[in-house]
This record gives C-alpha cells, sequence and structure tokens, in this order.
C-alpha cells in the first residue's frame, strides 16, 4: 500500500525592499491554483526543537479592517483547532469568550450566514 502525498505551494513576490507584493498558492489534491492572497499565517511544530517555526506575510495591499477580520478569523479557528485536539473544553470555552470580546473590541461583524 502506498502513501498519499499532496502538496501546498506558496510563491510570494517581494519588491526591492523585501517587502511582500503578492501572494499566491496551489494546492495539489484541490481544484486551487494560484489562488491570489493579501495574507498568511503558517506554523510548523519542529519536534527537535520542541518549538513553533512561523511565518507570518501580508501584501501591501492588506487593509486594516481586513487585517482584524482575519486575525479573528484565525483565532476562532485555532480555539476549534485547540478544544479538537485536546478535549480541553474549559479552555476553549474560555478561548471563545476572548475571540468575542476581541470581534466586539474590533467592531468586527459576524460573517454572512451567521
Amino acid at each position: 500500500m502506498s502513501n498519499k502525498q499532496s502538496e501546498i505551494n506558496i510563491a510570494v513576490t517581494l519588491d526591492a525592499n523585501h517587502i511582500p507584493e503578492k501572494i499566491e498558492w496551489t494546492a495539489t489534491d484541490t481544484d486551487i491554483n494560484n489562488r491570489a492572497s493579501k495574507a498568511m499565517m503558517v506554523s510548523f511544530w519542529d519536534e527537535q526543537d520542541k518549538n513553533t517555526m512561523r511565518m507570518d506575510l501580508w501584501t501591501k495591499e492588506m487593509r486594516v479592517d481586513e487585517m482584524k477580520q482575519f486575525i479573528h478569523q484565525t483565532l476562532v479557528t485555532l480555539t476549534d483547532t485547540f478544544e479538537r485536539a485536546t478535549s480541553e473544553e474549559q479552555m476553549a470555552l474560555a478561548m471563545r469568550d476572548f475571540c468575542d470580546f476581541f470581534a466586539e473590541k474590533m467592531n468586527l461583524k459576524a460573517p454572512e450566514g451567521n
């Protein structure tokens, strides 16, 4: 039996000052091909060093209101992941309370359909 392998490729175009101008990504198991993005956050757990290796990038075109929404949605998703991975329901509830607090303080509206 062979293991299936898929790839996610990220292309970042930088200006002369090494500031991201364009971010595009492709996922081999999907129809996503060179999809434009204004921001990204990637984290890897480095087993050897027991540390998180991360990369946070955003383009010049990313507006502040979009960044606030991006951070909020990332916090909500991180909370869901934390709960699924650890079954720590009480901490997940506290994290969701913080996400609600963050959204309120940043004057964020709920996504359409919620």
